[in-house]
Parts: C-alpha cells; sequence; structure tokens
C-alpha cells in the first residue's frame, strides 16, 4: 500500500477466447503487467478467465488448485507482490466421475491467500457446474486485508454480499461474465450492492463474444457511497482506482446501518 488506508486497485477488462487457455492466460498476463507498472496492487480478473465457459471440452479446461494456470499467477504475483483475483474451471478427480466448479481464486504475493468456489450457478452452468456450499470472505494475512468474494449471478443474491460484509469484508469484490443486454442491471446491482454495505466494490466483467452470448464490460470501481470512481466501456481496458479504506469507518459512523439493522425480523 501507498499509505496505511488506502490501495490501488486495478479491473482487467478483457475478451476471453472461449476454450483457449494458452492465448488467455498471456492476454491476461500481459495486461496485469501493464496494471502493476501503472502502481496497481490488487489486479482483479472476469470471471474463468482462462478458458470462458468451454462446456463442449470441460476435460480440457478443468484444473486444480496444483494446475498451471494458478501457477503462472502465483508466479507473477511472487515477482510482483501483488494481489490477483480470478475464477477458473476446477476439476475434482477424486470421484468415478470428475466433478466441476466455478472457483474463485485468491492470491497475495505469490500464495494462495484463499478460494471460493460459486454456489449459484446460472442457468445453463447447473448442468455443468456443482456448486458451492460455503460463503466466507478471503484474509490477505501480509496486508491485514478481508476480501468478500462473489461470482456473477450472485451479486443479484443480497444476502451474499451482507454475509461476506458482516464477517469483516474490507472490500467486495464480483468477477463476473454478464452478457447484454443486461447492462443497466449489472450497473444498478453493483452500486447498490456498496451502498448497502457500506464498502468499496471492484466489479470486473469481460467484453467481447462467446457461442451463445455478447458482453458489455461496464467494468466498475465503487465506492463505500456508492460514488462510481471509474467505469469501463465495452472495449478491452483497464480501470484503476484508489480505494481509501477509512472511509469504511467513517461512513458506518454517519449512517450506522449495520448497528441499526434488526436481524430477527427479516
Amino acid at each position: 500500500m501507498d499509505n496505511e488506508n488506502s490501495i490501488k486497485a486495478a479491473c482487467i477488462q478483457m475478451g476471453i477466447s472461449d476454450c483457449n487457455k494458452r492465448s488467455n492466460v498471456d492476454k491476461a498476463l500481459s495486461m496485469a503487467k501493464e496494471a502493476v507498472s501503472d502502481g496497481a496492487e490488487i489486479l482483479v480478473f472476469p470471471e474463468v478467465f482462462s478458458t470462458g465457459f468451454c462446456y463442449d471440452n470441460m476435460e480440457m479446461s478443468g484444473e486444480d488448485e496444483k494446475g498451471e494456470t494458478i501457477g503462472e499467477m502465483c508466479a507473477f504475483s511472487k515477482k510482483h507482490k501483488c494481489v490477483m483475483i480470478f475464477s477458473i474451471i476446477e476439476k475434482q478427480s477424486s470421484s468415478a466421475e470428475p466433478e466441476y466448479y466455478n472457483l474463485g481464486v485468491c492470491l497475495e504475493d505469490g500464495y494462495v491467500a484463499g478460494t471460493y468456489r460459486k454456489t449459484h450457478p446460472f442457468k445453463r452452468e447447473k448442468h455443468y457446474f456443482s456448486a458451492g456450499d460455503s460463503i466466507h470472505p478471503i484474509r490477505l494475512p501480509k496486508r491485514e486485508l478481508t476480501i468478500g468474494l462473489q461470482i456473477c449471478y450472485e451479486i443479484r443474491f443480497p444476502e451474499i454480499s451482507r454475509k461476506l460484509a458482516s464477517m469483516g469484508s474490507d472490500i467486495l469484490v464480483t468477477i463476473a461474465e454478464f452478457p447484454s443486454p443486461r447492462c443497466h442491471i449489472w450497473r444498478s446491482l453493483t452500486i447498490a450492492r456498496a451502498i448497502e454495505n457500506q464498502i468499496p466494490h471492484i466489479a470486473c466483467n469481460r467484453v467481447g463474444k462467446s457461442p451463445d452470448s455478447s458482453f458489455f464490460g461496464g467494468s466498475l470501481i465503487v465506492s463505500q457511497t456508492g460514488d462510481v470512481m471509474e467505469e469501463a466501456g465495452d472495449d478491452e481496458s483497464i480501470i484503476f482506482g484508489n480505494i481509501d479504506l477509512e472511509k469504511t469507518t467513517k461512513i458506518r459512523n454517519e449512517i450506522p446501518v449495520f448497528d441499526d439493522r434488526r436481524p430477527g425480523l427479516y
């Protein structure tokens, strides 16, 4: 961090070549290099950035935590002393038939700080992915920072971000392949999740096309009060935001939403 109370974050809004792992990882690392050169310390990538939803070849696309993609991202994170947040198709081969998850990953300075399996698969995903069964934030021990990670469709469930916030998340992060034509929904929900939980929100979407969808981008970095700090268009780009962590305490003192909650009524 530049100082005790702020950190520079970047959304790596990229197009994804479906089922082309090498091309996608190379692009992600190239854009990541540009981001860290501009001083970013937290780098956020789209959902399943390395493959897209490669339904036609899940066997090839899936990896475990010790796979090549996480290994390459760890090496970059270690070299540049940065945080990287993304998801991949996870393949678990412990049973007779492989089991697949949408695995969110958070790296800190070359180490896997934590993972999160998407708990709410969306439509077609349900036929290919198992659902995770735990919602929990991820602690970055070196930075003494806690990340609340959710994945795409989960932005529609305020219970998820509220649980992550109530468990001590400092920053909410949403990684997504949120498709056209739902740009207004994506933008509204991203801002709402920040306002209602009074924490900054980094929301990173993809661009381009997949075999059955197109993607509008529109990545956002939003403050604790819902102010849009930076917003991307519909092309490949990197957006940056200096996140003031101290502002969370200030806004919660001014408007004590968490103190005034009455969970017994809900």
